[in-house]
């Protein structure tokens, strides 16, 4: 099969041919018809992460996807040949990725697509919108919040904002002046401040006594977590810790993306049911897939950047 793959280290990603994957035990293989490119996969294409996790090979990018069934392993059950599906790839070792015509996957780490969900916003939502659902779990935000989303245009940001605000929480999110902030506003943010400039004054001219909730996806936390009230709480992202903020009536909890079928599939039905928007800046055909990387590392989008297979 074709994939966008790296043949091995300190190589540079290319569209190759590497073996097709077959099902196992417990296993799903997936026809892959969308993956989505997210930081993680810059990371390992500019090889930050070889000294921190094991790798077998070529390794495949890509770390989330939306298909169809093509097989079934011994043990499978409630998936049929055909079936629309969409998930996240997880894993301790770098290897098979969700960027090529196939993909095997645990069946536990495979989640039914409603066929109102199309494969390119399915895997939009895939690793960004489940890292958001995470976030907004662990705050359990509500009416009585004023949240702050700081990093609120890239894809983690875009779904948390609507999320906080279905919650009923006050969103106050950062965007750039312009196309950004209005793509901000328009997912629900009740204001949009500019992070480029004196964040501390804009936010507290919104929130004079302070936020109750900060989600860190981007920026200094040390600012970030000035701008929380007593007994407030803030989610990073990129692994801020409370010694940074410099406070200590506060909390601050590391956020990684926790996939469960539920988690996804909760987000699929909020898209289907129009509740949950997905923003798609830029797709790229599989031949086109280096490209598609290096638009994601310009950032020249606002929303989600997608190969389609």
């Amino acid at each position: 099969m074709k994939a966008l793959a790296i043949p091995q280290r300190d190589a540079a990603p290319a569209v190759v041919e590497v073996t097709d994957p077959v099902a196992g035990d417990g296993q799903v293989l997936i026809r892959v018809e969308a993956a989505s490119v997210n930081g993680f996969d810059l990371a390992i294409a500019a090889g930050r992460i070889w000294d921190s996790m094991p790798a077998d090979f070529p390794v495949v990018l890509g770390r989330d996807y939306a298909g169809t069934v093509a097989a079934v392993g011994p043990g499978v059950e409630g998936f049929a040949v055909g079936q629309p599906v969409a998930g996240v790839v997880t894993g301790p070792r770098l290897g098979p990725g969700s960027m090529g015509e196939l993909y095997v996957a645990p069946v536990e780490k495979v989640t039914a697509r409603p066929a109102a969900v199309s494969a390119v916003d399915a895997t939009a939502i895939g690793l960004a919108g489940v890292t958001a659902a995470t976030a907004m779990d662990a705050l359990a935000v509500g009416p009585n919040d004023t949240l702050l989303v700081s990093g609120a245009t890239g894809g983690v940001g875009s779904f948390a904002v609507q999320l906080a605000v279905a919650s009923g929480a006050r969103v106050v999110a950062t965007a750039a002046p312009g196309e950004a902030s209005e793509f901000v506003s328009s997912l629900g943010a009740h204001e949009v401040v500019d992070f480029a400039g004196d964040l501390a004054a804009a936010v507290r001219s919104v929130a004079p006594d302070g936020v109750t909730a900060v989600l860190h996806a981007a920026g200094d936390a040390t600012v970030l977590g000035g701008l929380l009230a007593p007994g407030g709480r803030l989610a990073s992202l990129v692994g801020a810790t409370l010694e940074q903020t410099g406070r200590d009536e506060i909390t601050v909890i590391p956020i990684q993306a926790a996939y469960t079928s539920e988690r996804m599939g909760r987000l699929l039905d909020a898209v289907a049911a129009g509740r949950l928007s997905v923003a798609v800046g830029a797709t790229f055909p599989l031949s086109s897939a280096t490209e598609a990387l290096e638009w994601f590392a310009d950032m020249r989008h606002l929303g989600k950047v997608v190969i389609t297979i």
